[in-house]
């Protein structure tokens, strides 16, 4: 059972995991490489892992079990806001040296949405029991619909939090530095890199009403659901800058994200109508695993050499929330900017 000094401890690491991030490792918002990206991730896996460790020392094997079945969940799932991520830096073409503040600040936001989303959805689930069958619907649902949408390309241009902007703010024609806003006589003016980090909160949010409900139906304790989060968002920043340049790359691997979401809404489904574990929460840790090793598997050894120019079509196809798939031919522009 977690204590209050356990809930404090955590957040003031995750406090100083940020300020080192923000104030050491990215002082001035420089631009990190792959290698550095690389042994940031690492670092992170390697503490999730370590936090684990003491779960199980202090918590007993359950509680470590859970906690690793969720972190392994969560990070897999996290994959989706990367492809998400450079679809839309693609499309609004964010200048490199702009992309670590973007997602420095929609990382925070989303640690914070993610928090009030998991103490809401542990009260819920507390108080209404049946609530559990339509977050496992839910699940199989959206696994579903994401196996529906991988080979179709997102149309960014009239994504609804897009043209929401545009149509009552005030936007810069282009980018100005890696500032969000900037007076213009008097005014106050949104910049384009205010709408990218806009659609992304909007996307992490979006995503999390996946993933937070995949992680119940592993363990229903707040402690274990929001640490294993922290730990999967934490790392999110490095692990883009590691796999930008070879994400698409993993094409497949958005089939094994689906195919995760319907197992563990099944999961839910069954162990509530049954009322008992009837998939162990080591199935699910094992089945994911697998699912995820060998969708990576498959999507290496389809994009090889030569296939360049056809796997970046291919990492173009996804599911961007709010976005309608891309019609043959011209669309309406999106830029009903306000300028009075």
């Amino acid at each position: 059972m977690s204590t209050a000094w356990m809930w404090i401890g955590f957040n003031l690491l995750v406090l100083a995991l940020l300020a080192l991030d923000l104030g050491v490792l990215h002082r001035g918002g420089r631009e990190i490489g792959v290698r550095e990206s690389l042994l940031l991730s690492l670092g992170y896996v390697i503490l999730a892992l370590a936090f684990g460790a003491g779960l199980h020392h202090f918590l007993g094997p359950q509680a470590a079990a859970e906690y690793l079945t969720g972190y392994l969940i969560e990070k897999s799932l996290s994959v989706d806001n990367i492809f998400v991520f450079v679809l839309v830096f693609t499309h609004f073409a964010v200048p490199k040296d702009c992309r670590h503040r973007v997602l420095f600040w929609g990382i925070l936001g989303a640690l914070a949405m993610r928090a009030a989303l998991i103490v809401a959805g542990a009260a819920v689930i507390a108080a209404f029991h049946w609530l559990i069958y339509v977050f496992g619907a839910f699940l199989v649902f959206t696994g579903v619909k994401m196996l529906i949408t991988v080979g179709k390309e997102p149309d960014l241009a009239r994504n609804p939090v897009n043209r929401f902007m545009r149509r009552h703010f005030r936007v810069t024609e282009g980018y100005e530095d890696r500032h969000f806003f900037v007076r213009r006589n008097g005014a106050l003016h949104i910049t384009p890199l205010f709408i990218v980090l806009a659609l992304i909160e909007f996307t992490d949010v979006v995503f999390a009403l996946d993933s937070i409900p995949a992680i119940f139906a592993i363990t229903t304790d707040p402690f274990l659901v929001y640490t294993s989060n922290v730990f999967a968002i934490l790392g999110l920043r490095a692990l883009y800058f590691a796999l930008e340049g070879v994400i698409h790359r993993f094409h497949y691997l958005k089939y094994g994200l689906s195919l995760v979401l319907v197992l563990v809404g099944a999961k839910m489904l069954l162990n509530a109508w049954f009322e008992a574990k009837v998939i162990p929460t080591e199935w699910a840790l094992g089945a994911t695993a697998a699912i995820i090793a060998g969708s990576m598997l498959v999507s290496l050894l389809k994009t090889r050499a030569g296939m360049e120019e056809e796997d970046r079509r291919q990492a173009a196809r996804w599911w961007v929330p709010g976005s309608p798939a891309k019609k043959d031919g011209p669309t309406a522009d999106d830029g009903e900017t306000r300028n009075n």
